[in-house]
């Protein structure tokens, strides 16, 4: 079962209209999200991308803003996982978008779902050593079919990969095969049918 959303204060800038009072420096504003855990559904998980207990994976946190709709996490990623010396390795940025679109199907759309088609644009090189910022959100449903979307923005916001991808929400049977148990309780809801 996921587990309950906590609250962060963010602080924001306010823009003075004419006529009133000089603004504060700042105002604050409420933003909820919580950490994905593959715990909080019951099963136990090994990913590459994600899990932190994979000692030669990513180990990359990701995080679900519940008013914004979107999944995001940040990382900075050394010389294990580069392709060219400087670059990370592409594939390496395609399993970080496939895995924030797949968190943003259990987060935002409650369905367990894999990728049936997925297509990269790579803007930018994604370097070694530097800070980036991947977001997901689900843009589209029909049926058990999911249209998502991803992008890898470096730490001045630019956009270096975009992705959209095809996802198909699992059977019972399928959730069963991928996950190594049958999904129960709240969790048989993510799944077709549940």
């Amino acid at each position: 079962m996921p587990r309950p959303a906590c609250s962060v204060w963010v602080p924001t800038r306010r823009a003075r209209t004419p006529g009133s009072p000089p603004a504060l420096p700042c105002s604050v504003i409420r933003v909820t999200v919580r950490k994905l855990d593959n715990a909080d559904w019951g099963f136990e998980s090994n990913c590459f991308v994600c899990e932190p207990k994979n000692a030669h994976g990513l180990r990359i946190p990701f995080i679900y803003d519940d008013e914004a709709d979107v999944v995001t996490a940040e990382f900075n990623l050394g010389e294990t996982f580069s392709g060219a010396p400087s670059y990370v390795h592409g594939g390496v940025t395609l399993a970080i978008l496939d895995e924030a679109m797949s968190w943003a199907t259990i987060a935002s759309a409650k369905a367990f779902a894999v990728t049936q088609t997925t297509t990269t644009n790579f803007v930018r090189p994604v370097k070694l050593g530097r800070n980036y910022r991947v977001e997901a959100k689900v843009d589209g449903r029909d049926g058990d079919l999911l249209t998502v979307s991803a992008v890898v923005a470096n730490e001045h916001g630019k956009p270096c990969a975009e992705a959209t991808a095809r996802f198909l929400q699992l059977s019972m049977d399928q959730a069963e095969s991928a996950i190594g148990t049958t999904p129960t309780g709240d969790d048989a809801g993510y799944v077709k049918g549940g």
